[in-house]
């Protein structure tokens, strides 16, 4: 009997709480799921007026460059030590000095001439005035006077030739002393002493040491950042030409020099399509640099060094300065509204630099731009905003 009643016993049973159940269900409220809002980094904007800047690099060259030669001829009687690759020279230093003796000598004899043909003149002179009184009186005749006058003319020129043989022998007892014609570097040498020198054969070359110059190549869109008359011919005026910044490494350390931009090339250059720039770096006369800390024209700037340049250029108004990460695809930026929505904006976009962009309309003065880098992106879509 139990064998039979148990079973029955707990099917009833389950039955009965089956059916309980299903007439009496428990019911749940519905509840919205929760929402979550990403968190934003935002920043309010505001217009302000920038100066733009153009970057380049190139390389460090002299601004002038010469050959010295030799105006006279001769022996090296002596030269300078500075006269070595690396040397420096002053403006009209002596170089080195050529044998001389042959041009004292001539000097002498140049003097002599003159003293002969001054004295021929002084008598002469005498004469014709003598013989000019003679002939008012009529105690000579014409012709004589005559005669007389052109001796006296043969003389005075003779005079004048032998000034212009003095002047002569005096310059080319000068041109014995070769000058430096400008502060100078030298670049090379090719004379030795003893060496005979002929006149116009190359000595030494050498280089600018007032100032050096740096070629960097300008886009021609980079042209229109610039605050330079566009077609200009020749240098540009004080007023006009634009600051550089140049930075190099140099034994080590990052250098900083200063120049300015002081012409442009013709023609545009057809590998590159871009105008070549001249920058002009006036060379400091001593070096006082601190060893380890970064310097502002503290050495001169070495030739053949290479240097990136960052050219001031023009300053525009009403321009938001922002990072670059804020740009979105099709030139857009996320607006956070007054709801703490997403909204996409189109902008314009007046230049893209390294760090940043130059926004020049589309936004609004205390509008908020979305910093942070959001991979979906609903426009409308509401975020948690944090302030920068």
């Amino acid at each position: 009997m139990k064998r039979i009643i148990l079973p029955v016993a707990i099917l009833a049973g389950s039955a009965l709480l089956f059916m309980l159940l299903v007439n009496n269900p428990k019911r749940l409220e519905a509840v919205a799921p929760e929402q979550a809002l990403a968190t934003v980094r935002v920043v309010p904007v505001q217009p302000e007026s920038v100066t733009l800047q153009v970057t380049s690099q190139g390389k460090v060259q002299a601004s002038r460059r010469a050959s010295l030669s030799a105006a006279a001829a001769g022996p090296v009687d002596w030269i300078s030590p500075s006269l070595v690759a690396g040397g420096y020279f002053e403006a009209d230093e002596v170089v080195l000095r050529l044998d001389s003796s042959d041009y004292l000598n001539a000097l002498e004899r140049s003097r002599t001439s003159l003293s002969q043909a001054e004295t021929e003149a002084s008598h002469a002179a005498s004469e014709l005035e003598r013989y000019t009184e003679l002939a008012a009186r009529r105690l000579i005749s014409e012709s004589q006077l005559q005669e007389l006058q052109r001796q006296s003319d043969i003389a005075n020129g003779r005079v004048r030739d032998a000034n212009a043989a003095l002047a002569q022998t005096e310059l080319d007892l000068r041109r014995s002393e070769i000058r430096a014609p400008f502060a100078s570097i030298v670049e090379s040498t090719s004379i030795e002493l003893g060496q005979q020198v002929n006149r116009g054969q190359a000595l030494a070359m050498l280089l600018s040491a007032d100032d050096v110059e740096v070629r960097v190549p300008l886009a021609l869109a980079q042209l229109g950042h610039l605050d330079i008359p566009l077609g200009h011919r020749g240098e540009l005026p004080p007023e006009q030409s634009p600051a550089v910044v140049l930075r190099g490494m140099f034994g080590g350390q990052m250098h900083t020099w200063t120049g300015r931009l002081v012409r442009t090339e013709a023609g545009i250059d057809a590998t590159n399509n871009a105008v070549q720039a001249i920058v002009r770096v006036a060379q400091p006369a001593e070096a006082a640099m601190d060893p380890g800390a970064e310097s502002l024209n503290a050495i001169p700037l070495p030739v053949g060094l290479f240097v990136e340049a960052t050219i001031d250029g023009r300053s525009v108004d009403n321009i938001f300065a922002l990072p670059r990460d804020v740009i979105r695809a099709n030139n857009r930026v996320l607006i956070v509204d007054e709801e703490n929505r997403l909204r996409f904006r189109e902008v314009e976009i007046l230049r893209l630099e390294n760090e940043r962009v130059l926004i020049s309309s589309g936004l609004r003065a205390g509008e908020r731009i979305c910093l942070s880098p959001i991979q979906a992106v609903v426009d409308g879509m509401a975020v948690q905003v944090i302030t920068e």
